[in-house]
């Protein structure tokens, strides 16, 4: 018998969200986590907020949906908040009812500012690694440090003369630009659009680029996110980030710390170990003697440490890809500092959610 395909609107309905979310769905796991974390930040949000006027969007419900940016590869802030009015499962997540009404995007960019201030993305990626350590996913012995570069939201056409040179000329909003033959370096040209992105490259013969440099402290036994950091792009930007980041971490004893060889220089390894640190580092050993000696390669933990260390790739991956990190999408360090902290928050939920779904008994 064929089925009538006649719609027929339903006046009433007891349907909520979560009855639609399957029981057996990933993100509600996250969204446990998710909420016992802004629990602990209530006292951070009763100081963003005056107690008189008119309430505001919930700085949860702000935190939420970035979230949601990241774990569902979501390009802007305007796509998201209209697939908000929509998904359910986004509505549920939020724990929006089926008819209540979404926030404008202009949202983002008027409390962003709010969050920068009270700094809020930080406090949140470390309640987030918290409940972690509270789950016994963390360990504070063994670590892993490494960088990337990220693309700034800006043209190589926007660097100019630090001196105020000639403008191009022609072209109108897209002039031509001839830069070929002309050096410019960091000290010499900036770009108008984002002048905290730096002209960097990854190696001799790649091209130049406007970028911010990404860096990770990667706990080594689940390969959850401990620290992340973005800087300007500057040669020594990669070891001086990871310093800071040992510099912040909660620990008791000797850790050990997992790095490529581009780590493998004299200062950092001694910087290292006034610190307590074993530099598990990879030797460099083109033209030049490296610094690590038998003293740590000797240890089997050495050989651990180097195996395990290539994992903090699948973290650039993930925010490259699934958190849309490849070409950032905010103007200025702090900003994208803010997306740094939510992004890396986001993998560790989800590796988290992966780790006790595995852990738990059949």
């Amino acid at each position: 018998m064929r089925g009538d395909a006649t719609e027929q609107l339903t006046m009433l309905t007891a349907v909520t969200p979560d009855t639609l979310v399957p029981v057996d769905h990933p993100i509600r796991a996250i969204r446990v986590i998710v909420d016992r974390a802004l629990q602990t930040l209530s006292p951070t949000f009763d100081a963003m907020y005056d107690r008189i006027g008119r309430p505001s969007i919930p700085p949860e419900h702000l935190l939420k949906a970035m979230l949601l940016q990241s774990f569902y590869s979501i390009r802007s802030e305007r796509q998201l908040c209209e697939r908000l009015r929509y998904d359910l499962l986004f509505k549920w997540f939020l724990g929006l009812n089926i008819t209540d009404d979404v926030f404008d995007h202009s949202t983002f960019s008027k409390n962003r500012d709010r969050l920068l201030q009270h700094e809020v993305a930080a406090q949140f990626f470390a309640a987030v690694r918290e409940e972690a350590r509270r789950r016994r996913l963390l360990s504070s012995d063994h670590f892993t440090v490494d960088g990337t570069l990220l693309d700034a939201w800006a043209s190589m056409k926007s660097v100019q003369p630090r001196d105020g040179g000639e403008p191009p000329a022609g072209g109108g909003k897209n002039p031509s630009v001839d830069f070929h033959g002309q050096r410019r370096t960091n000290e010499t040209h900036a770009s108008t659009t984002d002048p905290d992105a730096r002209l960097a490259r990854k190696g001799d013969g790649q091209t130049t680029r406007l970028a911010y440099a990404g860096h990770v402290l990667m706990e080594n036994r689940t390969g959850l996110v401990v620290d992340i950091l973005i800087t300007g792009a500057m040669g020594r930007a990669e070891r001086e980030a990871a310093l800071a980041m040992l510099d912040r971490q909660r620990r008791s004893g000797r850790i050990t710390l997992g790095a490529d060889k581009g780590y493998d220089t004299a200062d950092f390894i001694a910087d290292c170990r006034a610190r307590d640190v074993t530099p598990h580092v990879a030797q460099h050993t083109t033209n030049r003697r490296s610094r690590i000696d038998a003293r740590v390669t000797r240890h089997p933990g050495y050989a651990v440490s180097q195996r395990v260390r290539k994992r903090v790739e699948e973290i650039f991956g993930w925010v490259k890809t699934v958190g849309g990190g490849r070409k950032l999408r905010y103007i200025g360090g702090a900003k994208n500092q803010l997306w740094a902290h939510m992004t890396g928050a986001a993998f560790n939920l989800v590796r988290m959610a992966r780790l006790e779904r595995a852990l738990a008994p059949a």
